[in-house]
């Protein structure tokens, strides 16, 4: 298995809205597993609440269904990528900025993947839409920043990829997987749609929401 554990471009700001947005996802799933171990039908209950389904609609749930998760795999692994890339977009974009950001390219994912099925049955959760849209913008941003990536199978090693290039390949699995689903979408499974609508999103996003001037003074460290 290879993962991202880190990036070289270093930050100038704590990171404190990912840091915020990390904590929440995993406490929220902290009650899901406590719910699981207590009371089943509430687990059921509670994701019926708060998860997205097209076919029943709804704004708040647009935006609820991002600090829901289905798994501790489908959370922290989220959260992972969130905690690499996410500090140098909020860096950029300053705290209020970011938040903005970030539940805006959730938003732009859901709708992706709603647009794609909207009379679906099949709930919708978890920050992988609003996480690909940090990726997005990281790709514009950072394109010559490296990604750490972490080996480990029989052995364990790590070994740097550029930026621009993981954050591509990941893209394009996204969108070939993307075209698999669209025959598969009552089936549940990975968002696909929601990835891709995600980081568009994210590309489009970071240079309309104006990068504070302080980026651009030190701009020439990453470019």
């Amino acid at each position: 298995m290879v993962i991202p554990i880190k990036v070289t471009q270093p930050s100038y700001s704590a990171p404190t809205v990912t840091i915020c947005l990390i904590v929440i996802n995993i406490l929220v799933y902290l009650h899901q597993f406590w719910l699981s171990l207590v009371d089943p039908y509430s687990l059921n209950r509670f994701m019926e609440v708060y998860s997205l389904v097209p076919a029943h609609f709804s704004i708040a749930n647009v935006f609820t269904a991002m600090f829901v998760h289905a798994s501790w795999f489908h959370v922290l692994g989220n959260m992972l990528f969130l905690w690499v890339f996410g500090d140098n977009v909020e860096d950029i974009l300053g705290h209020a900025k970011y938040l903005i950001f970030y539940l805006a390219c959730g938003f732009a994912a859901a709708m992706a993947q709603v647009g794609m099925d909207p009379m679906s049955r099949v709930p919708m959760v978890g920050a992988s839409g609003a996480i690909a849209g940090v990726m997005g913008a990281y790709l514009l941003k950072f394109p010559r920043s490296h990604v750490v990536m972490l080996f480990f199978l029989l052995f364990i090693f790590t070994f740097d990829v550029p930026a621009w290039l993981m954050l591509i390949y990941w893209f394009a699995i996204q969108i070939f997987g993307g075209f698999g689903s669209i025959t598969e979408a009552s089936q549940g499974g990975t968002a696909f749609l929601a990835h891709v609508g995600g980081f568009v999103a994210g590309m489009l996003l970071i240079n309309a929401m104006h990068p504070r001037e302080r980026y651009w003074r030190r701009r020439d460290l990453y470019w």
